[in-house]
């Protein structure tokens, strides 16, 4: 399986990547670095198209997407975490890919502590998530964060019915949203954008 999104520039990737292979002198620049790319009201998206397959990947502040960074402590958190989880299940609107387009999701992924994926999730009446969770809370009393990541592969039967990436959606989804660095591998090239609510569209 070939992963487009690995054909975007090297400058694209976390800024505490280039840290990963020091050693633990350079832990304090590690977390500077990663601080730095944890804006809140700011998240990222890689777009790659090839053909009929297209790619996605979305990484957000938590703080974007539910209006909280703290471990889920009520049910009202909870139920955030569910909408914002049953939204992101839904690329389509989120993208604006149009239906004359025929996307269809092949895999979808999602990380994140507070999306409660498979790497570290809160499930009521587990002993071990509860423990996590005092440790999540803890990490962000020190001035931790979090943030969430949603992956998208999509098979697209008319993808010349792509004429536009339109996040209209997804800011109207995350309101905590206020703007997203894009970067696009489409049939004309690459391209890199800011949009915001207010020019939410970017052309393929």
């Amino acid at each position: 399986m070939r992963y487009l999104l690995l054909a975007v520039p090297v400058l694209l990737l976390p800024l505490s990547y280039s840290y990963a292979h020091e050693d633990h002198h350079h832990h304090e620049h590690e977390e500077a670095a990663s601080l730095a790319a944890h804006e809140h009201g700011a998240a990222q998206l890689n777009v790659a198209l090839d053909g009929k397959r297209l790619e996605l990947e979305l990484t957000s502040p938590a703080m974007n997407l539910l209006g909280f960074e703290h471990a889920p402590a009520s049910a009202a958190d909870e139920a955030k975490i569910a909408n914002a989880r049953a939204q992101l299940e839904q690329p389509q609107g989120l993208f604006g890919l149009p239906s004359a387009a025929e996307c269809t999701v092949s895999e979808q992924h999602f990380e994140g502590e507070l999306l409660g994926s498979a790497h570290a999730g809160y499930k009521r009446g587990d002993d071990h998530d509860h423990e996590h969770k005092n440790e999540h809370k803890h990490e962000h009393e020190d001035g931790g964060h979090s943030d969430i990541a949603a992956r998208y592969h999509l098979d697209c039967s008319n993808p010349d019915a792509l004429h536009a990436l339109n996040l209209k959606g997804l800011f109207e989804s995350f309101p905590g949203t206020e703007k997203i660095q894009v970067q696009l591998i489409g049939p004309n090239g690459q391209q890199g954008v800011e949009l915001t609510p207010a020019r939410a569209q970017l052309p393929f």
